[in-house]
């Protein structure tokens, strides 16, 4: 959903990163009974590796993640940054050097301080190619990154861009401007970590020593992540409830029986099976709004006949051109979504809705025939073309409706391909091994438009160093995205980022289907806080039973 890969639903979807994630009840999933306490229960998957802030890019991990371990900077509802564990970051005169100061008097759960050092080792260790971190390519812009990509290393060398002042102060020199740098430290993958992590990262992902509002009291897999608040957090959120235990769910339908029931307390999706009545259900608590997470699909640029090239590209805008997205908003999703006109959402700064290239992700039928033609007198095609997705997240009806639509409109073999879980949908992804598209989406990390391009399309971010899993690659979008970032202006930058969009309009690495709502429901046990904040998540932190 970052965060980013969601299981449905949003992502996350978040996504990273990428979508978020809708489940059903495992038979234990609802243990560890806690009526009568202040603590929530919340819907989520199995996070799909250890709770590593720089490993974690999808929401299964990046739920829990993020009410564990706290940032240079947080982000209020809206979106709005604010230092929290930064006293200042401070840029030189072109955004090519930072110097940040932390406060001091912070503390990890095992009682060690909070320093520079936490900072600089911790981005470095994410950044270094031996430890095949998910989260890598967030650190390309800082020196000596490509250095650090090189064979043979042993995983301790550091980022050469970083430099430790003393205890509370560290530089970052940077390779190109980064304006976005003050936001993008808000992300999970630059949490700092403690010295204990080095030791032993893998048991630290088992049971991880935090910084954040809350601390792990344990981690039944497959069952629960059971989160207790942090007495000596000094941040800038203010728990109103005692933990947070997010329930692991593999069929959604059973989680929002468990809200009907009190069993569970909030859930950040709807079940399809539940989109046309939960709004005026009386055993729930209803939200719906727009939202910031976008629903597509990635057909890999490896593959035969849709390939970065004049066939691939045309096969690209044909498929997109034979969805009928409103009928899917209308049918499946029930209304709550908007049909996508771009590659970021209707929440981000810069949003068009009429860039070049936009008519790629209208209905057209018979203009997306011509274009299967053209691509045909190229090189002809009479393959199957399948569509994966994860069958624990209630994506089938919406899979099930997009084949369709391509047999029908386009005249294509099409078939899904539903793989179990999330966790071995994105292991599949990750490893490489989708044999054709397969369902992707976004739930912001930061609320920019560089989120939704930079890292999720450009060179740096393929290959496995971050969240390109179509593998994309594309030097002049990859160009505009870095004159953007050099930008003096907001304005400036997002009118680069448009054109790099445009270039994504063209060449389609991913289909953008919808903008999820912001939907969900909670129990009728919550009794305040409940709401959404910017990312399409429930405001965790402020929730309480009291």
């Amino acid at each position: 959903m970052k965060k980013k890969a969601l299981a449905f639903a949003a992502m996350a979807c978040s996504v990273a990163m990428l979508l978020s994630a809708c489940g059903g009840s495992n038979s234990n999933a609802a243990s560890g009974d806690t009526a009568g306490s202040n603590i929530i229960t919340a819907y989520n998957s199995e996070p799909q590796n250890p709770l590593i802030p720089g490993n974690t890019n999808e929401t299964g991990g990046g739920k829990p993640g993020d009410l564990l371990f706290s940032r240079l900077v947080s982000f209020d509802k809206d979106g709005k940054a604010s230092n929290e564990v930064a006293e200042s970051i401070t840029p030189n005169d072109d955004a090519t050097q930072y110097t940040i100061k932390i406060k001091s008097g912070w503390k990890f759960t095992d009682g060690t301080p909070v320093t520079a050092e936490s900072f600089t080792k911790a981005w470095s260790y994410v950044a270094n190619v031996k430890n095949a971190q998910k989260c890598s390519s967030f650190f390309s812009t800082i020196k000596g990154y490509d250095e650090l990509q090189a064979d043979g290393l042993k995983g301790d060398e550091q980022l050469s861009g970083l430099k430790v002042v003393d205890d509370t102060t560290f530089t970052v020199d940077l390779n190109q401007s980064d304006s976005v740098f003050p936001i993008k430290v808000g992300y999970q993958a630059f949490a700092p970590l403690p010295e204990s992590f080095y030791k032993d990262p893998k048991a630290f992902g088992e049971k991880p020593v935090s910084n954040g509002p809350y601390k792990l009291d344990h981690w039944d897999h497959n069952k629960e992540i059971a989160l207790v608040k942090n007495p000596d957090y000094k941040g800038n959120e203010q728990p109103k409830n005692d933990g947070v235990t997010f329930k692991v769910y593999t069929d959604d339908s059973a989680a929002y029986r468990d809200i009907q029931g009190g069993n569970l307390d909030v859930m950040d999706s709807v079940p399809a099976a539940f989109t046309k009545t939960f709004k005026t259900d009386k055993k729930v608590q209803a939200y719906s709004e727009a939202g910031s997470v976008i629903q597509t699909f990635t057909i890999p640029s490896s593959l035969d006949h849709f390939k970065n090239d004049e066939e691939g590209q045309l096969r690209r805008q044909a498929i997109s051109m034979a969805i009928n997205r409103d009928q899917l908003i209308d049918k499946v999703l029930n209304g709550n979504a908007t049909a996508a006109t771009e590659f970021t959402s209707p929440k981000t700064p810069g949003y068009s809705d009429s860039l070049k290239g936009a008519d790629n992700l209208k209905f057209n039928a018979s203009k997306a025939k011509e274009l299967w033609a053209k691509a045909d007198a190229i090189s002809k095609y009479d393959g199957q073309l399948t569509f994966s997705y994860n069958a624990d997240g209630g994506a089938k009806p919406l899979y099930d409706a997009i084949v369709n639509q391509l047999k029908n409109n386009l005249g294509i073999d099409a078939a899904t391909n539903p793989i179990p879980t999330f966790q071995e949908f994105r292991d599949a992804v990750t490893n490489r091994q989708m044999k054709g598209a397969f369902r992707t989406g976004w739930q912001p990390d930061y609320p920019f438009a560089e989120n939704y391009l930079w890292q999720l399309y450009s060179t740096a971010a393929a290959d496995g160093n971050g969240s390109n899993d179509g593998d994309y690659k594309n030097p002049a979008f990859d160009d505009l995205c870095k004159q953007a970032a050099a930008a003096s202006s907001t304005d400036d930058a997002n009118k680069l980022y448009q054109q790099a969009e445009e270039i994504l309009l063209n060449d389609l690495p991913a289909i953008p289907l919808y903008y999820s709502n912001a939907s969900g429901v909670a129990s009728l046990n919550v009794k305040s806080g409940y709401a959404f904040d910017w990312q399409n998540l429930p405001t965790y932190t402020e929730m309480s039973k009291k």
